[in-house]
Protein backbone atom coordinates (compact mmCIF):
# COMPACT_ATOMS: atom_id res chain seq x y z
CA UNK A 1 0.00 0.00 0.00
CA UNK A 2 1.31 3.48 -0.58
CA UNK A 3 2.12 5.70 1.84
CA UNK A 4 0.64 9.03 0.06
CA UNK A 5 -2.17 9.99 2.26
CA UNK A 6 -3.52 13.09 -0.13
CA UNK A 7 -3.45 14.20 -3.50
CA UNK A 8 -3.47 18.33 -3.70
CA UNK A 9 -4.66 20.00 -7.02
CA UNK A 10 -3.42 23.44 -6.61
CA UNK A 11 -5.60 26.17 -8.54
CA UNK A 12 -4.61 29.75 -9.40
CA UNK A 13 -8.52 31.26 -9.82
CA UNK A 14 -11.50 30.05 -7.95
CA UNK A 15 -12.94 29.48 -11.34
CA UNK A 16 -10.98 26.84 -12.05
CA UNK A 17 -11.47 25.28 -8.65
CA UNK A 18 -15.42 24.84 -8.64
CA UNK A 19 -14.86 23.06 -11.81
CA UNK A 20 -12.59 20.87 -10.59
CA UNK A 21 -14.89 19.67 -8.02
CA UNK A 22 -17.34 19.25 -10.81
CA UNK A 23 -14.92 16.54 -12.41
CA UNK A 24 -14.25 14.91 -9.76
CA UNK A 25 -17.48 14.48 -8.74
CA UNK A 26 -18.90 13.73 -11.82
CA UNK A 27 -16.38 10.83 -11.81
CA UNK A 28 -17.61 9.98 -8.05
CA UNK A 29 -14.09 10.70 -6.42
CA UNK A 30 -14.84 11.95 -3.03
CA UNK A 31 -12.87 15.16 -2.14
CA UNK A 32 -12.06 15.13 1.50
CA UNK A 33 -11.59 19.10 1.95
CA UNK A 34 -10.89 22.53 -0.04
CA UNK A 35 -8.57 25.13 1.27
CA UNK A 36 -9.26 28.73 -0.40
CA UNK A 37 -7.52 32.09 1.03
CA UNK A 38 -10.99 33.66 0.78
CA UNK A 39 -14.55 33.07 0.99
CA UNK A 40 -16.67 31.56 -1.64
CA UNK A 41 -19.98 31.81 -2.47
CA UNK A 42 -21.74 28.16 -3.28
CA UNK A 43 -18.72 26.22 -2.41
CA UNK A 44 -20.45 24.84 0.54
CA UNK A 45 -23.98 23.57 -1.44
CA UNK A 46 -21.29 22.37 -3.73
CA UNK A 47 -19.09 19.87 -1.46
CA UNK A 48 -22.55 18.95 0.06
CA UNK A 49 -21.79 20.83 3.47
CA UNK A 50 -24.50 20.89 6.19
CA UNK A 51 -25.84 24.00 7.58
CA UNK A 52 -24.57 25.52 10.69
CA UNK A 53 -26.28 25.02 13.61
CA UNK A 54 -24.52 27.67 16.12
CA UNK A 55 -28.02 29.57 16.07
CA UNK A 56 -29.35 26.71 18.08
CA UNK A 57 -26.51 26.85 20.20
CA UNK A 58 -26.38 30.94 20.21
CA UNK A 59 -30.69 30.48 21.57
CA UNK A 60 -29.49 27.97 24.24
CA UNK A 61 -26.52 29.41 25.82
CA UNK A 62 -28.57 33.07 25.54
CA UNK A 63 -31.06 31.48 27.27
CA UNK A 64 -29.03 29.63 29.98
CA UNK A 65 -27.25 33.41 30.62
CA UNK A 66 -30.61 34.83 30.82
CA UNK A 67 -31.92 32.14 33.50
CA UNK A 68 -28.49 32.36 35.38
CA UNK A 69 -28.87 36.05 35.93
CA UNK A 70 -32.46 35.50 36.95
CA UNK A 71 -31.40 32.89 39.27
CA UNK A 72 -28.94 34.83 40.71
CA UNK A 73 -30.89 38.08 41.23
CA UNK A 74 -33.57 36.44 43.10
CA UNK A 75 -31.98 34.51 45.38
CA UNK A 76 -29.71 37.48 46.26
CA UNK A 77 -32.42 40.33 46.47
CA UNK A 78 -35.22 38.25 47.34
CA UNK A 79 -34.62 35.16 49.10
CA UNK A 80 -31.34 35.69 50.98
CA UNK A 81 -31.23 39.48 51.38
CA UNK A 82 -34.44 40.63 50.97
CA UNK A 83 -34.43 45.06 51.89
CA UNK A 84 -37.26 46.88 51.95
CA UNK A 85 -36.30 50.10 50.16
CA UNK A 86 -39.31 53.34 49.81
CA UNK A 87 -41.70 50.51 49.96
CA UNK A 88 -40.98 49.11 46.95
CA UNK A 89 -41.16 45.55 46.22
CA UNK A 90 -38.41 43.55 46.57
CA UNK A 91 -39.03 41.40 43.51
CA UNK A 92 -39.51 44.42 40.73
CA UNK A 93 -38.85 42.79 37.39
CA UNK A 94 -38.15 45.77 35.69
CA UNK A 95 -35.06 46.03 37.46
CA UNK A 96 -33.36 42.66 36.93
CA UNK A 97 -33.89 43.07 32.99
CA UNK A 98 -30.65 44.99 32.41
CA UNK A 99 -28.56 42.40 34.64
CA UNK A 100 -30.22 39.67 32.52
CA UNK A 101 -29.53 41.22 29.18
CA UNK A 102 -25.98 41.36 30.02
CA UNK A 103 -25.33 37.64 31.05
CA UNK A 104 -27.23 37.17 28.16
CA UNK A 105 -24.79 38.54 25.38
CA UNK A 106 -21.90 37.08 28.07
CA UNK A 107 -22.56 33.58 28.08
CA UNK A 108 -24.07 33.52 24.14
CA UNK A 109 -20.12 35.01 23.24
CA UNK A 110 -18.41 32.69 25.31
CA UNK A 111 -19.92 29.70 24.37
CA UNK A 112 -19.86 30.30 20.79
CA UNK A 113 -16.11 31.06 21.59
CA UNK A 114 -15.39 27.83 23.26
CA UNK A 115 -17.39 25.83 20.50
CA UNK A 116 -15.64 27.68 17.92
CA UNK A 117 -12.66 26.93 18.99
CA UNK A 118 -13.70 22.92 20.09
CA UNK A 119 -15.13 22.53 16.40
CA UNK A 120 -12.25 24.02 14.44
CA UNK A 121 -9.35 22.48 17.01
CA UNK A 122 -8.21 25.89 17.55
CA UNK A 123 -7.10 26.24 20.79
CA UNK A 124 -5.06 29.44 21.80
CA UNK A 125 -1.02 28.25 21.43
CA UNK A 126 -1.64 25.29 19.24
CA UNK A 127 0.43 25.42 16.01
CA UNK A 128 -1.66 25.94 12.78
CA UNK A 129 -1.31 22.89 10.65
CA UNK A 130 -2.22 23.61 6.61
CA UNK A 131 -2.41 21.24 4.01
CA UNK A 132 -0.36 23.70 1.74
CA UNK A 133 1.26 26.86 2.98
CA UNK A 134 0.10 28.74 0.09
CA UNK A 135 -3.63 27.86 0.60
CA UNK A 136 -3.63 30.97 3.08
CA UNK A 137 -2.08 33.37 0.46
CA UNK A 138 -2.97 32.89 -3.39
CA UNK A 139 -3.95 29.23 -4.29
CA UNK A 140 -6.89 27.64 -4.16
CA UNK A 141 -6.27 23.85 -3.21
CA UNK A 142 -8.52 20.97 -3.19
CA UNK A 143 -7.36 17.59 -1.23
CA UNK A 144 -8.90 14.11 -2.48
CA UNK A 145 -8.11 11.56 0.07
CA UNK A 146 -5.38 8.88 -1.53
CA UNK A 147 -6.27 6.23 0.73
CA UNK A 148 -10.19 5.89 -0.43
CA UNK A 149 -9.46 6.41 -4.05
CA UNK A 150 -7.17 3.68 -5.91
CA UNK A 151 -7.05 5.25 -9.21
CA UNK A 152 -4.29 7.79 -8.33
CA UNK A 153 -3.28 9.04 -12.39
CA UNK A 154 -7.05 9.03 -13.06
CA UNK A 155 -6.79 12.19 -10.01
CA UNK A 156 -3.69 13.80 -11.38
CA UNK A 157 -5.70 13.56 -14.20
CA UNK A 158 -8.84 14.71 -13.99
CA UNK A 159 -7.52 17.69 -11.92
CA UNK A 160 -5.01 18.88 -14.46
CA UNK A 161 -7.73 18.97 -16.88
CA UNK A 162 -9.56 21.55 -14.60
CA UNK A 163 -6.82 23.56 -14.80
CA UNK A 164 -4.58 22.88 -11.45
CA UNK A 165 -1.39 24.58 -12.01
CA UNK A 166 -0.13 21.80 -9.64
CA UNK A 167 -0.43 18.49 -8.77
CA UNK A 168 1.07 16.93 -5.66
CA UNK A 169 1.08 13.60 -3.53
CA UNK A 170 1.25 14.38 0.77
CA UNK A 171 2.59 11.66 2.43
CA UNK A 172 1.58 13.62 5.84
CA UNK A 173 -1.36 14.36 6.96
CA UNK A 174 -0.20 18.17 7.85
CA UNK A 175 2.30 20.41 7.33
CA UNK A 176 3.28 22.43 10.31
CA UNK A 177 4.90 26.21 10.57
CA UNK A 178 7.02 24.10 13.84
Amino acid sequence: MSNIKYILGSFGDPDEMMHGIEKLQENNIKIYDVYTPMPIHGIEAKLGIKRSRLDILAFFCGITGTASAFALIYLTSVVDWRNNIGGKPAFALPDFIPIMFELTILFTAFGLVLSYYASTHLFPGRAPRVMDLRATDDRFIIAVDAQQNAEHSKIDGLLKDAGAIEVKHNERKYISYE
